[in-house]
């Protein structure tokens, strides 16, 4: 599933393109929109929260209106000038058309597309916690989130865009490699927390500008990244081979992968208490 800076890319794209801009044509091939016309709005800007996409629009008569749309894992957004081949899939994969002057905005295999009162804009977005990226990013907010469930692993928490918005699989595990944490280490047991959060904004705003991502300041192909998809190969700090599991709320299972040297998994000890004032006492 593409990430917050990928979205974020993607929605600046589109922002460019199409902002200020009259629609003279719109084509939704969703069911619960196959009457929506968007014809004679105004594009107002096209903005991310987290994984997902705002498209704004202003009518001559009516309230604004906002276009939601998510990518999950296969959805994407392709731009083309006005009579140009599509090349984003085959033409029943299109869910939402919108053609200006000089450009055709087109969603292929998006499995959210939904038309909303800009100012009901909560109502699909409101659960998120702060956007990483976005002008809403307020630690202690999210640092809150996190640790209002101490007991849940690090490795959950961090995906859960109700704390944070904008981590996916790639930036957890990278974040926690670089931090030196285990994905199972409960939040609570956390070293610091807020170091860990810095670091996976960090790393969110240096590829956010661009289509290659890299963790590691290396953007030569298979050189990206520290532990991401490189299980059974050999750590680049400690050769030690990467580790893959797959854990989470079932049915929601995700991938997460780690170096067993550099991040040890750490248990708690029986011999002291695990509901002192500092969390679990912890060993390797």
């Amino acid at each position: 599933m593409p990430e917050g800076d990928t979205v974020h890319l993607a929605c600046k794209r589109l922002h460019r393109a199409l902002a200020g801009s009259e629609v003279t044509a719109s084509d939704f091939r969703v069911p619960q929109l196959a009457n929506a016309d968007l014809s004679g709005a105004r594009v107002v800007e096209v903005v991310s929260r987290g994984k997902h996409q705002l498209l704004r629009f202003a009518l001559a008569d009516g309230e604004p209106l906002t276009l939601h749309t998510h990518f999950k894992m296969d959805g994407t957004w392709h731009l083309y000038r006005p009579g140009a081949t599509r090349r984003g899939g085959p033409d029943f994969q299109v869910r939402v058309v919108l053609t200006t002057a000089d450009w055709e905005a087109v969603g292929y295999r998006l499995p959210i597309v939904e038309l909303v009162p800009t100012a009901q804009e909560h109502t699909v977005v409101g659960h998120l916690g702060p956007d990483l990226l976005g002008p809403d990013w307020d630690l202690d907010e999210a640092l809150r989130r996190l640790g209002s469930a101490p007991e849940r692993t690090i490795g959950e928490a961090l995906l859960d865009q109700r704390n944070l918005a904008g981590i996916g699989t790639l930036y957890r595990a990278e974040t926690l490699f670089l931090s030196g944490i285990h994905p199972r280490t409960p939040v609570a047991a956390v070293p610091d927390l807020r170091a860990v959060v810095e670091r996976a904004r960090r790393l969110l705003e240096a590829n956010k500008d661009r289509p290659d991502q890299s963790t590691t300041g290396d953007l030569r192909r298979g050189r990206t990244a520290w532990v991401f998809e490189r299980a059974r190969q050999p750590c680049r700090r400690c050769g030690t081979r990467i580790r893959e599991e797959a854990f989470g709320p079932r049915g929601q299972e995700r991938k997460v992968y780690w170096c067993p040297g550099c991040q040890p998994q750490k248990v708690a000890d029986p011999s002291r208490s695990v509901t002192g004032e500092h969390g679990p006492s912890l060993r390797s």
